[in-house]
């Protein structure tokens, strides 16, 4: 029964769960819902891949800061369908703020992240990458934090769980830093990417695989051919509906490398790509910081403000319209008013909490 307090909204969903429970409960199996945030470079090929795993025939089309859909998918004959949630995140790294949105307390426990390099900017690979998952971890580690004095037990879980994918018995189970929630890296457009001269797909591969490795990471390059395409697919399947994951592997730089979480290690992926001497020079604090330094001697990074989209058609004066600009105008007014009106709202809620 509705309770009194009860919205439309509260009404209507719980109409939707109990019609899904009754379609379940022929086999008594749970329905899986699963979450993903796809980020990462700009125009990297994120909507395609997110597009080719709903089985959706559609034209990508550029992401406007934070996107949304969904697919569902059934394990078997007369099974209910599991549902995934897809989030995609626009703009490169120039809307690192909307990552806490779609990452919460209710889903941190079945969430992942799909982070999307690509290959064919080297240049801009390291700042991307470093960005995206530190502003990720940040965010992540607290919510933990904040759970492990809520609930305990949750928290427990969910850094128990990092570890899932590396057998008890890898020898560098002491020498890595899994990240948080699992995480798959797709290193994307390996068509252009396979024409670069060997020695720089040699370095790339090498730090992609090191960094896949240290935060506990699938990683896999794909490209619009449909046979890598659906290499990370597999690996995108298995954390959005449970699907079987794949044990194969592909080392080899000249092939597109196809590595799952735990089966790779320090040993097989060598010592960074540099002299002796060189690496001497170097003064880095951490394993991720010298290949850092070592990866960016030969391919300089931008700076993530050069990575920001700064591009605003709305302020170019080619495009002045007196009427349109006057009610743009008067609507960003609107909207700093209703920001400053909802910052208060969100701070008493917090301090009510």
């Amino acid at each position: 029964m509705p309770k009194p307090s009860d919205t439309l909204w509260d009404i209507a969903k719980a109409e939707v769960e109990k019609k899904e429970n009754l379609e379940g409960d022929g086999d008594g199996v749970e329905v899986w819902e699963k979450s993903l945030l796809f980020m990462g470079n700009k125009n990297g090929g994120k909507t395609t891949i997110i597009l080719r795993c709903l089985d959706r025939d559609e034209i990508p089309k550029p992401t406007l800061a934070l996107e949304y859909t969904f697919g569902r998918r059934a394990k078997g004959h007369n099974r209910p369908k599991d549902i995934a949630h897809f989030w995609e995140l626009g703009g490169g790294t120039s809307l690192l703020d909307l990552i806490r949105i779609p990452i919460t307390n209710d889903n941190i426990r079945t969430f992942a992240i799909i982070l999307v390099l690509d290959l064919s900017k080297p240049n801009e690979l390291w700042p991307t990458m470093d960005s995206l998952l530190q502003i990720t971890r940040n965010h992540v580690d607290k919510i933990i934090t904040k759970l492990g004095k809520t609930n305990p037990k949750v928290a427990t879980e969910i850094k128990q769980r990092m570890w899932n994918n590396m057998p008890k018995d890898h020898p560098d189970h002491e020498l890595i830093d899994p990240f948080p929630i699992p995480l798959v890296i797709i290193g994307s457009k390996y068509d252009i990417f396979h024409e670069f001269d060997s020695e720089m797909r040699k370095i790339m591969c090498k730090t992609l695989r090191f960094v896949s490795h240290y935060y506990g990471a699938s990683l896999v390059f794909t490209s619009k051919s449909e046979a890598l395409l659906l290499k990370a697919r597999v690996l995108i399947n298995h954390l959005a509906f449970g699907f079987d994951r794949s044990k194969s592997i592909s080392v080899d730089q000249n092939k597109p490398l196809f590595i799952p979480a735990g089966l790779d290690s320090l040993n097989q992926i060598g010592p960074p790509p540099a002299s002796d001497s060189d690496i001497g020079k170097l003064h880095a604090h951490t394993p991720v910081d010298l290949w850092k330094k070592i990866y960016e001697k030969t391919f300089p990074p931008k700076s993530t403000s050069d990575l920001k989209d700064v591009n605003d058609p709305a302020q170019d004066p080619q495009y002045a319209e007196y009427e349109v600009d006057a009610m743009r105008a008067q609507k960003n007014q609107e909207l700093e008013l209703y920001k400053r009106n909802a910052s208060k709202c969100w701070k008493e809620m917090e301090f009510e909490s």
